[in-house]
């Protein structure tokens, strides 16, 4: 087969890395892709939202299947516009990806089905959500209705902030139009969990659990990020949560989707939060976590091309799920100042050390090759991933290896998967 996969972050070197361990495959493309995914597959330059050319491209090649990554082209419809031309490609149509799409959209369909969530308000007016805050109580969750790179949510402590968090999202247009309509809701307290499903429209496949770290700095302070680091599987994720959210919460989503005629295709992500009630869904997304696809992926034993034919086919009954008894812990190396303002085009050194080591990866999400060598390009620059027997060891690996690599303007968190030691 020959794939291409959309998109150029950590995510899609994931995706990549596991691509090229098929059997079935004999040749990857990336659009646009980076520097440490062009080591795996021929890296073209076309944009993730050129929708047309992309799919020129896969009838060019004669692409047996393209995977899309990121949320921006799911949500756009790219999936229709491959399907119209009879291109074979993985990920929800457009009325489906609307799941992640429109945080209104979610939430309405959460009510109207009985899906467990928080209690919650949409407001398309400034005015009317500030009268709604006089009355609340506090904290509180203003949420970005749009896409807004996963920072579009903001926790506010007293009525001062949550007004001006309106004003941020709906006034200033701090996330451009993604803010047009926004979302209050309860602030829940628990542990998050995050847990990708294969979805083939009828049947949900839940993936091993996994726990992101979506603040900048240390001990969940700061500004919210695309996710500073990962560990799998969540020891949270009990076996009696995972009963529940079978029962109550991945097969009704699914089945919620197909009663509204929104059949969804690819990877359903929930992000759950387990209150002293039980589990509730804070969001869904249409397309793998990043960075949970660099700790979930590297412990799944499935081929993933056949899953995801599976998924396409609708046959995703016929797999089963297998995932290696160990543990894998993530942490981003990111460019200082990230993510409001910080530099690029630092060379970045010991790529090297990752080479033949078991058990150890890093994954390129904002790199690009120059003269000089491959240098930094994003604000989330690296994902360094190490597996181990369990988390803790998993989590001393993956810290070790970060020593590995250096760059000018280097920062990372240095708590990830701390949680971990509490259990």
């Amino acid at each position: 087969m020959k794939v291409l996969i959309v998109g150029s972050g950590g995510r899609e070197h994931a995706i990549a890395a596991s691509v090229a361990k098929s059997p079935l495959v004999k040749k990857i493309y990336c659009a646009p892709g980076n520097a440490g995914i062009s080591e795996l597959a021929e890296c073209v330059d076309i944009g993730a939202m050129e929708m047309e050319k992309l799919a020129d491209f896969a009838e060019e090649k004669e692409i047996n299947l393209t995977i899309i990554g990121m949320d921006d082209p799911l949500v756009a419809g790219i999936v229709d516009v491959f399907e119209k031309r009879g291109l074979r490609v993985f990920g929800p149509r457009k009325n489906a990806a609307i799941l992640e799409g429109s945080k209104a959209f979610s939430k309405d369909l959460m009510k109207k089905y009985n899906i467990p969530t928080a209690a919650y308000e949409t407001f398309d007016n400034a005015e009317a959500a500030c009268e709604y805050l006089e009355t609340s109580e506090y904290p509180i969750v203003l949420k970005a209705d749009g896409l807004a790179l996963g920072k579009g949510v903001l926790i506010c402590n007293t009525k001062e902030e949550a007004k001006d968090g309106v004003k941020t999202l709906m006034l200033d247009k701090q996330f451009g139009s993604a803010g047009d309509r926004i979302v209050i809701e309860e602030f829940l307290t628990g542990r998050e969990v995050s847990v990708l499903c294969y979805c083939d429209g009828t049947h949900i496949l839940p993936m091993t659990s996994a726990q992101d770290h979506k603040r900048a700095k240390d001990g969940d302070k700061g500004l919210n990020t695309g996710g500073m680091g990962t560990f799998s599987p969540s020891p949270f994720y009990t076996p009696e949560v995972d009963e529940f959210c079978k029962k109550y919460v991945y097969q009704p989503s699914m089945d919620a989707m197909k009663a509204e005629g929104r059949d969804f295709t690819g990877i359903m992500f929930l992000g759950l939060i387990l209150t002293e009630k039980g589990p509730r869904v804070l969001e869904y997304n249409a397309r793998f976590g990043d960075p949970e696809a660099q700790v979930v992926l590297p412990r799944m034993k499935n081929d993933i091309i056949e899953v995801m034919n599976a998924c396409i086919d609708g046959q995703l009954d016929k797999i089963e799920l297998e995932f290696e008894d160990n543990a894998a812990v993530c942490v981003i190396l990111a460019s200082d100042g990230y993510p409001e303002k910080y530099e690029k085009g630092k060379v970045i050194s010991g790529l090297e050390n990752f080479e033949d080591k078991e058990g150890y990866y890093v994954f390129h999400a904002g790199t690009k090759k120059t003269d000089e060598g491959i240098v930094t390009n994003g604000g989330r620059v690296l994902g360094v991933t190490a597996k181990g027997k369990d988390l803790k060891e998993a989590r001393a690996n993956a810290y070790e290896a970060t020593r590995w690599i250096d760059f000018s303007n280097k920062y990372m968190r240095n708590d990830i998967g701390k949680a971990i030691d509490e259990v």
